[in-house]
This record gives C-alpha cells, structure tokens and sequence, in this order.
C-alpha cells in the first residue's frame, strides 16, 4: 500500500514573489504584527514580456476585480487604475520550487514535481512507510502544513494511495489538509468536478455539455462509449486516479537504500554538534549494513534550515566502510572546506544521512603473522587517499587504474575516480611487474651466450652491468585485434646485477622468425 501526499501552491508565482517581499520587510522591521496578511489589499498581478503584455498570475485581490489570467495587461488596467505590476519570472519560479521540493525531503527521500498536466505549482511526497516516524499521517500533513505557513506560503495538502486521487482532492476538497483513507478513493473523487482528474480544458468541456459533471457521473458507466468518443486520456486519468493503472512519479533523485534521519528540538550551529548527530546518524546505519554485507562507499549529508534553506557535504571514500570514525573524519575535513555551511542565521533543525553508493564487503583470508600489519598499512594508506581528496578534491587526487590489457604499456591508465581493490585483484597479472616502469623502453645492449639464453651482460645508458640471475622469460605478443605489420613479439626477463639491481628487460623479437638480430630494450626497474 502506497501513500503519496499531493503538495498544492495555490497562486504559486505570485505567492512566492510575496513571500519573498514579506521575508525582506520583516528583515527591515525587525517584526510584524501578529496575523498580518501577506497579500496586499490593492489588485497584484504578474504578467509576462511580450508585445502585449498579458496576466500570467493574480491574487485574491485582482480576482475580485473581476481579472483572470490570460487577460490582456492594458485591458486590466483600464478597468482598475490602482493595479500593482510584476514581471513574471518563470525560470526563478522553477528554481524556487525546486528548492522548495529539495527541502521537502527532510520527511522522505522520495519527491517528485507536478508534471506538465498537473502543473508546475506543486510537488509530490511518497511518504511509504515513513509516516510512522513522525507519529501518522495526520502529523506529517500538519507538520508540513505550519512550517510552509511560516514561510508565508499558502498550502493545501492531501494524503491518498494515488497521486491522481491526492492531486485532485488536494486541488478541489472543501478542507486545505484532507486524508483519504486507504481504499477510499471512489468515495474522495465522486462528488468533485471533472476537472479533478486533470483533464485537457477540450475534454472537461465536452463531459459537461454531455451533463457528466462530477466524477461520480463517470463512475459506474460502460467504458466503450467513452474510448470511442473521447481521447485515451479520459480513462487513464480516471484509471491511474482509482490505482486500476500505473502512475510512476519521476522523482528529483533515486531513492538511497540507506537513509537515518534526525530532527532537533533545538537547532544547531557549531561544527561538533553537527559532526556529532552525524555520528550518530552512521552508528545507526551501520547496523543494516553489517546485516546485508555490505559498506558505503559514498555518502551524503543533508542539513535542514530553519528558514528552509537545505546545505549538503558530499563525502567518498575509496574502500566500503561501515566505521562510524572514518565518516565522521572526512565530514569534518569537509566542513573545514566549505566553512560557508556554519553561517546558517538560525540553524539547522534536522540532519539526515544517505549512503549515496553501496558495494559489498570482500572477506579476505590473511596469514597469522602478517594480517595485522597489512591491515594497518591498508588502514592509513585508504585514510590518506581519502582525506587528500576530501580536502583538495576528488579530480586532483589521480591513480592507476588497470586496462584489459597483456602489453604493460597499455594494461594501466591514470584516473581521477576513486579505486576499487576488486577490479586490481581481477586485471592482477600472473608475473610480478616492477613498480617503475619507464614512460618508453630504452635501448640496451646485452651479451648472452644462446640467443635464447639469459642475458649475462647488460650496458644501459652508458654503464655496464655484470648481471648474476635471470628469470625464465615471458612472452608477451600484442593484441592481434591492435597488431600492426611491423610490431613483433616481446620476451621480457627480470634480471638481477651483482649489486642487487634489478632490471626489467624485453627482447624484441623472435630469432630466426621474426628478426635476425634481436633488440634488447630496458621497460622497467624494481626497487
């Protein structure tokens, strides 16, 4: 059973211009008296920028009058001469309520905005199973209901197994915040008017010349007559309503798996209270994903304002953890970089945590005498690399990451993403490879005694070396899909000097097939 709560912005541009004046007067006044009205008295209107500037929003004031959208700017002001002018503002518009939406996931991750047939003055909760949290559904609607109000903007609400059915009641119910009870949706739509199920004007037009004017009138009747009469829209819309078909809500960002959330009786604003409830916050995910084997790899803190305001710290971490410790040391380095997020005027008043991406946690089979410190080397080598790139950001911190490749020039690349020990341990080659590897092999001179015995002399940038051991040599043959004419075979040999250094050599070339005199090249140096 879903519930999905339907957020309705009556006279959204123009309650938002007017909030956003309010917030300024009340900054300038220090105050305001009690029960003031936001509207002013005097007719209010947006219109837009055309040639013939027309009304695109009014309040109440300028619907007394008489005005309706789409009327004609000139027209208007001939009738009232005392009319207040805005330009609208449709991007600004958009962008404030996709904040405001941002901010509505402080009661569930899952927000979606009105689509283009439902309009764009509201925004959809799917509150599933996340009632609970604050007491039922009644308490989520009255929560949400007083603090828009403290923002100065007018809401009506409703909670139904439905969007169509929570849009339409939301839009039409005699009551601002209405709960529908599960199963209730025939009974909440029947007595309202047609336009409740957001039709197109041509359709709602027709049903009531053809005497259907409340939903009610639809409900019942044989559905041949309608599909051959009007467009499919009719009976999706009056399907998707009921929940007899689907209505998927396209949602601002994927729902994470893992999500703690936290609300304050009193706000906060110091950088130790803030890493401490985010603290908290891991040690209650931790638990879940112990149980699923699992570890985060990317988080997400989202830190809710008191004037509605949402800040968020981004935080990655190249091996999954599930240490509380480790989370709570890359989110303090991270607020020391965007010390910006303490200038909260009157703080935060909740704080929830997302694991962004999850992996699973490999168990690995170490020895007795060495997992110790092999764990501990990993341990601050990860808490390095992560704290490096939390402080100077991911794109400046690079590292190898393997190819599928068996020529050592192309079997490894740099990058800037974080690593995964899983995709080293799967591109692991048989043979060991030095950890230098020159950026293009070098010629060298070596004396063997067979042409395909191990090399006994080397000269190498002007120096001899008396070698003293050889490796059995590794063929490596280029990729026949990249192979050109002229590139032959490699042999390569890990050869060691009497002073204990040790050479990565090749030699190019098959004797007798692919060359006559071999080349010998040095790719590369152990330590």
């Amino acid at each position: 059973m879903s519930r999905i709560v339907s957020v309705w912005l009556p006279q959204w541009p123009v309650h938002r211009w007017l909030a956003a004046e309010q917030r300024k007067t009340r900054a300038a006044e220090r105050c305001r008296p009690s029960g003031a009205p936001v509207a002013p008295r005097i007719p209010f209107v947006l219109a837009d920028t055309t040639d013939a500037p027309r009304i695109v929003a009014l309040n109440p004031a300028a619907e007394a009058y008489g005005l309706a959208a789409g009327e004609t700017l000139a027209d208007a002001r001939a009738r009232i001469g005392a009319l207040e002018v805005r330009l609208a503002e449709p991007e600004a518009d958009r962008k404030a309520l996709l904040r405001l939406a941002r901010w509505a996931t402080r009661y569930t991750p899952s927000v979606a905005l009105f689509r283009e047939h439902s309009g764009s003055d509201g925004f959809f909760l799917d509150v599933t199973g996340a009632t609970h949290l604050m007491g039922g559904e009644e308490n989520v609607l009255r929560d949400l209901a007083r603090r828009l109000d403290a923002f100065d903007l007018p809401v009506r609400l409703a909670i139904a197994e439905t969007p169509g059915t929570a849009w339409a009641v939301s839009h039409y119910a005699r009551t601002p915040v209405t709960v529908v009870p599960a199963g209730a949706e025939g009974e909440a739509l029947g007595p309202l008017p047609v336009e409740a199920l957001r039709l197109a004007p041509e359709t709602a037009r027709t049903l009531r010349r053809l005497g259907f004017k409340r939903i009610r009138a639809l409900q019942g009747q044989h559905r041949a007559p309608f599909a051959a009469r009007f467009e499919k829209e009719l009976l999706r819309r009056l399907d998707q309503a009921m929940g007899r078909a689907p209505e998927p809500l396209v949602l601002l960002t994927p729902p994470p798996v893992y999500v703690a959330t936290h609300s304050l009786v009193e706000p906060i604003t110091t950088e130790d209270a803030i890493l401490a409830v985010a603290h908290r916050l891991m040690q209650d995910l931790a638990p879940r994903l112990e149980a699923d084997g699992a570890g985060a790899r990317r988080l997400r803190l989202s830190l809710y304002r008191v004037d509605g305001g949402v800040e968020r710290l981004d935080v990655a971490l190249s091996l999954p953890t599930q240490s509380p410790a480790d989370v709570t040391r890359l989110m303090r380095l991270e607020l020391e970089r965007t010390a910006r997020l303490l200038e909260a005027g009157f703080g935060f008043e909740t704080l929830s945590l997302a694991v962004t991406v999850a992996e699973r946690i490999e168990t690995r089979q170490h020895t007795l005498a060495t997992a110790p410190e092999e764990r501990e080397r990993a341990r601050r080598s990860t808490a390095l690399l992560d704290a490096l790139r939390q402080r100077l950001g991911a794109a400046s911190v690079r590292h190898l990451t393997p190819v599928a490749s068996h020529c050592p020039s192309r079997n490894e690349m740099l990058t800037a993403g974080p690593s995964t020990a899983a995709a080293w341990s799967a591109a692991r080659p048989a043979r060991l490879r030095p950890p230098l590897i020159l950026p293009r092999p070098e010629p060298a001179e070596v004396i063997a005694l067979l042409p395909d015995g191990p090399p006994m002399r080397l000269r190498w940038r002007g120096k001899l070396f008396r070698l003293a051991h050889a490796e059995a040599p590794e063929r490596i043959a280029p990729e026949w899909w990249r192979r050109k004419a002229s590139e032959p075979t490699r042999d390569y040999v890990l050869v060691e000097d009497v002073a204990g250094r040790r050479f990565w050599l090749y030699r190019e070339g098959i004797p007798g097939r692919e060359t006559a005199t071999p080349r010998w090249f040095v790719h590369g140096m152990f330590a």
